[in-house]
């Protein structure tokens, strides 16, 4: 079995791990690691060195792992923390708790790469932590998820930064008045419009969190996975290489955390560096975002003009907000908010910038009049209650998720729509008329309306959701 390959310790050499060969390797080879990203020597070069990291994401993004690169984990479990099997051997695939899949682009590939996937590419997660360990799609051990696009992933994780910013800014000045003036001080929590409820401050500091809405106690907000529950694109990365590939990290998997070099017992030591992470990261952060469809025949195009104004009046503007403005377009990693076990920036000398601007669709977006950049997702980046006791189809699941609870789900940004078919956090809803049928609980009142209205009515809705495309760059 073949151990870490070695590393690539200049900028100047990145573009040669695109089909670079080690030193003992065949022209051959199967494997998709004969070389590894230094991720000290990517920062270091600075922006020079963007343009072969993404490339090298790309790559790894649609690479097959192989056996020899460490796929596999047979004596680890899908855990988030980094947890042993109690017994046997796991299999080298399986569809309920992973490995399930031989590359990322197998699940996102629809329409293009880094897009969304048919039902056949759902996945199965649990409760996520430890001891994951379950062979069975039966919903008490396990919920089932569909591929969420990844394109614009890069603005959204960039949206939650300055989100958790100011919430968590709201907090510590109410804490400060708090003291200063010896008494209670109720903080409404606000950002980009968007209200996740109030926290009061007490004059000792602690801090009463009853009334907070949306996102969790540590104010993050956390963009990514259909619960939520995901800081960033790193952290996301590092779970899906282990969940459905069995490619360990090493920032997490490694020495550092569990004393070993090859915790999954694969034969191969180290299998993704903290560079290949990034390579990764780089790659989907720089994904051009969803945009209208261009050429839309006259009829759908007065349509959707018109279903755009009915999804306004119909309230869905309240958690799909039509856009969020961004003050930064610089996306840095390691990113600001993760928790042990993702690479943290205060871990690294220097980390790695990117500059979205420089990208033509990024500067095609529109700006405010502070000059922010207008990000067209349709979503809050906010939790809401889905179900109620009359509408209860998306209230499926029998198991929380990181503390989440079950009926509660994050806004879906709605950019991409006309792409990503079937629809729902299962994707077991074909049409968009009957994901927004399945709409209860805080979204309820907005169904109900749509409901009301008459067909062709509705179907305007339609012709607009289905003109957010994904287009090919």
């Amino acid at each position: 079995m073949a151990m870490a390959a070695k590393t690539i310790g200049a900028a100047a050499a990145l573009a040669l791990l695109i089909g670079a060969r080690a030193a003992t390797g065949a022209s051959w080879d199967e494997r998709v690691f004969s070389s590894h990203v230094d991720f000290g020597a990517v920062a270091a070069a600075g922006a020079a060195a963007v343009p072969d990291l993404i490339a090298r994401g790309k790559v790894l993004f649609k690479a097959k792992f192989t056996t020899e690169d460490g796929a596999g984990r047979p004596k680890a479990t899908q855990a988030i923390v980094p947890t042993k099997r109690k017994f046997g051997v796991n299999p080298a695939f399986t569809r309920t708790s992973g490995p399930d899949s031989n590359s990322c682009f197998g699940c996102h590939n629809d329409p293009i790469v880094g897009g969304s996937g048919d039902f056949v590419t759902d996945v199965f997660v649990s409760e996520g932590f430890e001891s994951a360990q379950f062979d069975s799609t039966d919903p008490s051990f396990s919920s089932e998820r569909h591929t969420v696009a990844l394109m614009g992933a890069g603005l959204v994780e960039l949206l939650a930064r300055e989100m958790t910013a100011d919430l968590q800014g709201e907090r510590a000045d109410a804490v400060r008045q708090a003291r200063a003036g010896g008494q209670d001080v109720r903080a409404d929590l606000v950002s980009k419009g968007v209200r996740f409820g109030s926290l009061t401050a007490q004059p000792d500091g602690i801090v009463d969190l009853e009334s907070v809405e949306g996102v969790d106690a540590d104010l993050i907000v956390r963009p990514f996975s259909r619960k939520g529950v995901f800081t960033s694109l790193r952290q996301f990365t590092i779970n899906a290489l282990n969940v459905h590939h069995g490619m360990e990290a090493s920032e997490r998997f490694g020495v550092r955390w569990t004393g070993s070099r090859d915790f999954d017992e694969s034969g191969v030591a180290d299998a993704v560096t903290d560079g290949d992470v990034t390579a990764l990261v780089a790659f989907q952060a720089t994904l051009a975002p969803p945009t209208v469809k261009s050429d839309l025949p006259d009829d759908w195009r007065v349509a959707a003009a018109e279903g755009r104004k009915q999804f306004e009046s119909l309230g869905c503007t309240s958690c799909h907000r039509p856009e969020l403005p961004l003050k930064s377009l610089i996306f840095t990693d390691p990113a600001p908010y993760d928790m042990a076990g993702t690479l943290r920036a205060g871990e690294v000398k220097k980390g790695v910038a990117i500059d979205l601007s420089q990208y033509a669709w990024a500067r095609a977006l529109p700006k405010n009049d502070k000059g922010e950049t207008l990000i067209p997702l349709f979503s809050d980046l906010k939790r809401h209650l889905i179900v109620d006791s009359e509408v209860n189809a998306l209230g499926n699941e029998l198991q929380a998720q990181r503390f989440v609870e079950r009926d509660v789900f994050l806004t879906p940004r709605l950019w991409g729509d006309g792409s990503t078919a079937p629809y729902g956090h299962r994707g077991d809803f074909r049409m968009l008329d009957e994901i927004i049928a399945a709409h209860g609980g805080e979204a309820r009142f907005a169904r109900d309306a749509y409901l009301a209205l008459d067909k062709s009515q509705r179907d305007t809705v339609i012709a607009f959701l289905r003109s957010l495309i994904i287009e090919a760059p």
